[in-house]
């Protein structure tokens, strides 16, 4: 863990500093390494000066709307604005920082969820947007000299020196991770010095930049006793990616090797030493699982889950958002104990030449389900998960073994394969953006198989084509949406079912067939049938939506819809080419992009019936 050294003469350079003009000697080396980035660092060493802008109460709460001294950065000081907030009365209660995601802001709501909870929480504002019911006049975060807001994108990358940087050189301290680091930092401080807080339980958590950041602080201040990213904080960035050759990273015009030393999440992992919960999509653009699982790997102790939500980008479902105050329970307030990350392993020599995962789920007794997932696509964007059939074995030498074959095209391709074990919950919880829950889930850690490793056990490859893409035979069950994620499944209007099958080679379509949809509405409608080409696969060719708009009669009767490519357009009229390079296929209400609206945002009667997908021949 980097240990925080006093020495005055190097905090002045650091943080109280000038950054252009004190650097003498050694200090004009950049940085090689986290430790010397935040070597002399002490971000307790200056007064917060922390300011009052408003407090009120409600429900039992305290809120504080409250601004306090980060540094002086180039001869001018930056401030950060934030939300504070307690249980009215409370005394030596854990804390929590929370750091927003980017393009957001404070956010009141996570105050609120976790002093309900027990906990007293900051919000800051490090994107520095306006704030929550801010009033005329209202301080807000200012950064002085400099800008890591996202006002300055460029600079998230970036370690040349500039008008907006610190030193006159190539250098990490000229990131905007840095400087946000440094003020988070300053946040624990602030909540450390709160008389209701024990400053020997402070915990940290962010989405998306916030998750990066909390791997950031949970990696360069040894104050935090539990942390929680979600989707962020994957390290790699640089780095070519398995089996996908055609995958070529976008490297900035800089240092790379001083870049992963010093900025990549990877290098910080080695020096977490709290608790840490990694919140996952499986399919995430920005907390790639893969490189999740890679940097989570480096972290020293065991005390590391995972919460991979099926088939989504950038969140999650109650099951799993729940994992994270639950975590924050086990290890700041000791109410709440976690199994451990259920055991996995890929069994390639089994007696039909078909590869299987055994996964041996903690607290078996306890488990309320297993569900199995593995993908063949080597980009973890668009992967589609296919759900195997788990079973548990009831011979002995295996006792409390859930198992499923996956089965493949072909051996000259990877095999990614996972596990979710849920289970049940004392008391239904919940967390500030999910509905309440019965259930938790933790999922195993991600096994990969290399075409090597299977030539080598002389896998077989038995799987086969199917025409049919979904036969929507489990209306009654949770089945029924296995393959599929859903937005807005209750809105009446709002709606979205999607899903990836189609760029599985078991589902993709071919040249020469249709693509038909057997559905029945009660009330006449539109339905949007969008295709998105290339998602997040640049490398492949430019990304690009296609749209059908079907008229549904409506009526008891099922209707059948037959579309071809052409069928599909897209916002400037170019028709769909060919299935080959489609990745995702949406159900929709309607769909907008800019000032053209498809379908209506007022839906007449049910959500329609889904009774079949498929593929036909011409």
């Amino acid at each position: 863990m980097i240990k925080y050294f006093f020495s005055l003469w190097i905090v002045l350079v650091l943080v109280s500093s000038h950054f252009t003009q004190s650097i003498r000697g050694d200090e004009k080396k950049a940085p090689q390494s986290v430790e010397e980035l935040f070597h002399g660092f002490d971000p307790r060493q200056e007064d917060l000066h922390t300011k009052l802008v408003r407090e009120w109460e409600k429900d039992g709460i305290v809120y504080r709307y409250i601004t306090y001294h980060i540094g002086i950065f180039k001869g001018k000081a930056a401030r950060m604005a934030a939300f504070y907030g307690f249980p009215k009365g409370a005394k030596k209660i854990p804390s929590l920082l929370h750091i927003h995601g980017g393009g957001q802001r404070a956010f009141l709501s996570e105050v609120e969820f976790y002093a309900k909870r027990g906990y007293a929480c900051l919000s800051i504002n490090w994107g520095g947007r306006e704030m929550e019911q801010a009033q005329k006049g209202d301080e807000n975060t200012d950064w002085g000299a400099v800008d890591p807001t996202q006002k300055n994108v460029p600079g998230y990358e970036n370690m040349k020196p500039g008008e907006k940087y610190l030193d006159p050189f190539e250098s990490p301290r000229n990131n905007n991770w840095f400087l946000l680091t440094l003020g988070c930092q300053r946040g624990l401080t602030f909540l450390e010095r709160q008389l209701e807080v024990d400053p020997n339980r402070l915990g940290v958590y962010g989405h998306s930049m916030g998750g990066s950041l909390t791997i950031y602080v949970a990696g360069s201040d040894n104050r935090v006793r539990a942390a929680s990213p979600s989707v962020g904080g994957s390290g790699f960035r640089t780095q070519v990616r398995p089996f996908l050759s055609a995958y070529k990273p976008i490297l900035p015009d800089r240092d790379e090797k001083l870049f992963n030393k010093t900025l990549g999440f990877e290098s910080y992992s080695p020096h977490i030493h709290c608790p840490l919960l990694w919140l996952g999509a499986t399919n995430d653009f920005h907390g790639v699982m893969d490189d999740t699982y890679r940097t989570g790997a480096l972290i020293p102790h065991k005390q590391v889950r995972y919460s991979f939500t099926p088939h989504m980008n950038h969140r999650f479902t109650p099951e799993f958002a729940v994992t994270r105050p639950l975590w924050f329970d086990q290890y700041l307030k000791n109410s709440f104990t976690f199994p451990k990350t259920p055991e996995s392993k890929v069994v390639l020599d089994s007696a039909d030449h078909v590869a299987e995962i055994q996964i041996y789920p903690d607290w078996p007794e306890k488990v309320a389900s297993v569900q199995i997932y593995y993908s063949l696509n080597a980009d973890p964007r668009a992967r589609f998960w296919r759900s195997g059939t788990p079973f548990k074995l009831n011979e002995s030498s295996k006792k409390n073994c859930w198992t499923a074959k996956l089965p493949i095209f072909s051996n000259n391709q990877p095999i990614f394969a996972f596990a979710n074990v849920s289970y049940p919950i004392e008391k239904t919880a919940s967390e500030p953006y999910a509905r309440p829950t019965e259930r938790f889930t933790l999922s195993s850690i991600l096994q990969i198989v290399s075409p090597k490793e299977l030539q080598k056990a002389r896998v077989k490859a038995t799987d086969t084509r199917e025409s049919v893409i979904e036969d929507f035979q489990h209306q009654d069950s949770k089945q029924l949406w296995r393959d599929w994620y859903i937005l807005s499944g209750d809105n009446p209007h709002h709606w979205e079912y999607s899903t990836r099958k189609l760029n599985d080679p078991k589902w993709q379509g071919q040249v020469n067939q249709t693509l038909n949809l057997e559905v029945q509405t009660d009330r006449a409608n539109e339905l949007i049938i969008l295709l998105s080409e290339n998602e997040y696969r640049f490398y492949r060719g430019p990304q690009k939506q296609f749209i059908a708009v079907v008229k549904l009669t409506g009526g008891k009767e099922p209707q059948t819809i037959v579309l071809s490519p052409k069928d599909f357009q897209s916002v400037k009229w170019e028709n769909l080419k060919s299935w080959q390079n489609v990745d995702l296929l949406s159900f929709r209400a309607y769909f907008e992009k800019g000032n053209k609206l498809l379908g209506s945002k007022s839906w007449v009667g049910k959500q329609p019936v889904f009774r079949k997908l498929w593929w036909q021949e011409k």
